[in-house]
């Protein structure tokens, strides 16, 4: 992208975006080709999706002001799709148990059975953290 962009070539569309990137794979062999500009699509667009939209620091305000919407001993549970709203979400709970604000906090995330997973493939990336309010 950065080489492209280097070239002089304007990039306006998520198109434009997609044939960079699949002139940037070309030395894949052809079987493995359409998937792997597929899954670098993907993981581009969200990045992309992530920084504009502020989703991190969106949710690192709401995980911050939560227990305030918690009555003591209300329970909440955080279902995160992505490594990097993992990290925040065990961050954020940990320092808030640290700090007394939650009595208990789920020691490891819970993920999807392998049977949740055949039937739902999109529960793969899930993981499911909770907390108790103190």
């Amino acid at each position: 992208i950065i080489q492209a962009i280097k070239r002089g070539e304007q990039i306006k569309t998520t198109s434009d975006l997609k044939e960079i990137i699949k002139e940037s794979l070309v030395f894949l062999p052809p079987a493995s080709r359409a998937e792997e500009i597929k899954k670098t699509c993907q993981r581009c667009f969200q990045a992309l999706r992530i920084e504009v939209n502020n989703e991190f620091g969106v949710l690192e305000k709401f995980l911050e002001k939560l227990p305030d919407a918690l009555a003591p001993g209300g329970r909440v549970a955080i279902l995160s799709f992505h490594s990097g709203e993992d990290r925040r979400v065990k961050k954020i709970f940990k320092a808030l148990y640290q700090a007394g604000i939650y009595s208990e906090i789920a020691p490891e995330p819970i993920r999807a059975s392998a049977e949740e997973i055949n039937s739902n493939p999109r529960a793969r990336s899930a993981k499911l953290r909770w907390a108790i309010k103190a």
